[in-house]
């Protein structure tokens, strides 16, 4: 019984977006490539790995969408037409995921971040706004601290790395996520999965259930479940939080006051408005919104209060 409880805790703390109708259990497989984002996907290869991105806009500035654990670029698809009105907006696969290329990569927060510095200079881009959502909040605090030139400004979203985890906690973690846990998530728990990320779930955020659920038809979704174990250790193993001083550029912080993942509810619970102004606090040019009854997946629940704030805070 103990066993089974924490299988089932850690399939909900994994992320893996996920409603749940017996229509799920009957949906036709398909590949990563077959997935409608609704946008034009291109690719830029980097390290000899394709990266798939959705490029829009014609502006000068650079937004970067990173999305976050589990998810793609088709998660930002809420906020890509209204920011790309201002700015010219990319959203990127991280390698590992979406239509991207998969394999044993090193899959660190640092290697992510050498891989995406090497990204803008393949396309010519001097430097961006990296926006990032929970886990892509930490691969871009990583890039600006090893490669401060390369990041204009940076927007926190619902962001993991700082939650502090004990040497026990972490290891507990990296030891319980394998790629047999992810790639065996029954249906019925992708949809609950998908619940937590939310204070009231959309109905139209059912594609993260159905496209999680048909991608299990892919050759390369064993790999896809093999990024999401290392993603899981890279965060641990890269902790941010004694570095969070050094952060220079300026800085937009948001946080959903109903975060049903930050802090992690099942080993260390409190208040989500706790982690949100230890992070204020600690990145001194920075400026802190926190937006009421929405959970994690801010920017698709609550799109326009997140698109609104981004486009002030990069036009302030």
């Amino acid at each position: 019984m103990k066993k089974l409880f924490y299988l089932l805790l850690i399939s909900v703390m994994i992320m893996l977006n996920s409603c749940a109708t017996s229509d799920y259990y009957n949906l036709p497989p398909k590949e990563f490539k077959d997935i409608d984002y609704g946008f034009e996907v291109k690719y830029q290869k980097v390290r000899n790995i394709s990266i798939a991105y959705i490029d829009e806009g014609k502006a000068d500035e650079v937004l970067l969408l990173i999305h976050g654990l589990g998810t793609n670029a088709k998660s930002w698809i809420k906020n890509i037409p209204e920011l790309s009105k201002n700015f010219r907006v990319i959203a990127i696969d991280l390698p590992g995921y979406g239509k991207s290329d998969k394999g044993f990569y090193k899959y660190s927060m640092s290697w992510y971040a050498e891989v995406l510095t090497e990204f803008l200079d393949e396309l010519k881009i001097e430097k961006a706004t990296f926006v990032g959502h929970s886990m892509g909040s930490q691969i871009s605090l990583v890039t600006a601290l090893k490669n401060p030139n390369k990041v204009d400004r940076l927007v926190l979203i619902s962001p993991a790395g700082f939650e502090k985890f004990t040497e026990g906690e972490g290891d507990w973690m990296k030891s319980a996520f394998t790629i047999d846990l992810v790639k065996d998530t029954p249906t019925r728990n992708i949809d609950i999965n998908l619940r937590s990320n939310f204070y009231e779930t959309p109905e139209d955020a059912a594609f993260f259930v159905t496209d999680r659920i048909q991608i299990k038809g892919d050759p390369n979704f064993e790999d896809y479940c093999y990024a999401v174990t290392r993603n899981v250790a890279g965060m641990i193993d890269e902790p941010v939080l004694d570095q969070l001083g050094q952060i220079t550029q300026k800085t937009l912080i948001l946080f959903a006051e109903n975060d049903g993942l930050i802090p992690n509810p099942y080993l260390h619970g409190g208040f989500t408005e706790n982690i949100a102004n230890f992070a204020k606090k600690s990145i001194s040019n920075s400026k802190l919104i926190l937006v009421p009854k929405c959970g994690h997946m801010l920017q698709f629940e609550k799109y326009n209060e997140a698109n609104n704030a981004i486009i002030n805070f990069c036009k302030e």
